[in-house]
């Protein structure tokens, strides 16, 4: 019986992980135990889809099967400096130690660059739909641009679209000078459109 209990104690254990290989198959980490035992090349499992690589110091929960310390696996890490903190209920957040984030929050998603730029890269093609991208900055771009609707520049004071300003260009008029009244032509001829 007491074998039993020791068997159990054994099979957990807590601590902090000293160091990560992240380049094999499985992810293998050092974790520091107690101040007497440190356990080197234990693999760490983690859900499908989701990788990480914590940083030392990080906390971390092993299992070792039937007891044997040799024979362990980390089914858990956590960060307590980096945690992102005061999630509502039913939030979900994912995070690093760089202030980079993507928070599922109650009012919407929100993707925080930390400072660092985001790319999207191997995508054909990137559909929004909604009816309003706001951005605050300049957009550029190295292709054409294509609209269904209407654009307009200079929103605050231009009352035109680009569709409005040439409708107005098109049909406007200039005073020929020195062109005496009678039956000659004062003003000039709308503009032909050019292709």
């Amino acid at each position: 019986m007491e074998h039993l209990f020791w068997s159990l104690v054994r099979a957990l254990g807590r601590g902090r992980l000293t160091r990560v290989d992240d380049g094999g198959a499985a992810q293998l980490v050092q974790m520091q135990l107690s101040a007497s035992e440190t356990r080197d090349g234990t693999p760490r499992l983690a859900e499908y889809g989701f990788q990480s690589n914590p940083p030392a110091g990080s906390d971390a929960l092993a299992v070792f099967l039937g007891g044997d310390r040799t024979n362990g696996v980390v089914i858990a890490c956590g960060n307590q400096q980096y945690r992102f903190r005061n999630l509502a209920p039913g939030e979900v957040c994912i995070s690093d130690d760089k202030g980079q984030s993507v928070h599922l929050s109650a009012a919407g998603i929100v993707v925080n660059g930390g400072g660092q730029p985001v790319t999207i890269t191997n995508a054909p093609q990137i559909t929004a739909d909604a009816p309003l991208f706001r951005c605050t900055g300049d957009i550029e771009g190295d292709g054409n641009i294509t609209c269904a609707g209407d654009m307009r520049d200079n929103s605050a004071t231009n009352p035109h679209t680009a569709a409005g300003s040439r409708a107005v260009y098109n049909s406007h008029h200039h005073p020929v000078p020195d062109v005496q009244r009678g039956s000659d032509n004062a003003t000039s001829d709308t503009p032909q459109p050019q292709l």
